[in-house]
């Protein structure tokens, strides 16, 4: 396997598990349609998190929540709206969430999450 998909696979790993340690339930990872992907899906409560993966290494010049421009974030949106509707879930809060992944070598990350970095 590719280095750099290996890299991104271990990171949205790492982010998952973030948000287990945080309480959160992973419902779905790799949420695929025709419109796009959703790396990770999670839920609290009567949240749920759609919340895309950006894997850099350290020292890049482009964050990664630049990187989920308009053009994404409208995929992710209509990707979401599938997700839900296959799986009927309803009555729900939808919070976008972007997970920076910084890779310091090794099994070694930095993970923010920017907590509702964009809307519907």
């Amino acid at each position: 396997m590719e280095e750099r998909k290996k890299i991104g696979i271990l990171g949205e790993e790492a982010v998952a598990y973030e948000y287990r340690r945080r309480g959160y339930d992973i419902l779905a990872a790799n949420f695929s349609t025709r419109y796009g992907e959703i790396d990770i899906i999670a839920a609290l409560d009567d949240c749920v998190i759609i919340c895309e993966v950006k894997t850099r290494k350290d020292g890049s010049l482009i964050s990664a929540k630049e990187a989920v421009t308009y053009s994404k974030q409208q995929k992710i949106i209509t990707t979401t709206k599938m997700f839900l509707a296959k799986f009927e879930i309803n009555d729900v809060y939808i919070r976008f969430d972007v997970a920076e992944v910084t890779h310091k070598g090794e099994y070694v990350f930095d993970i923010n999450i920017i907590e509702n970095a964009f809307t519907a």
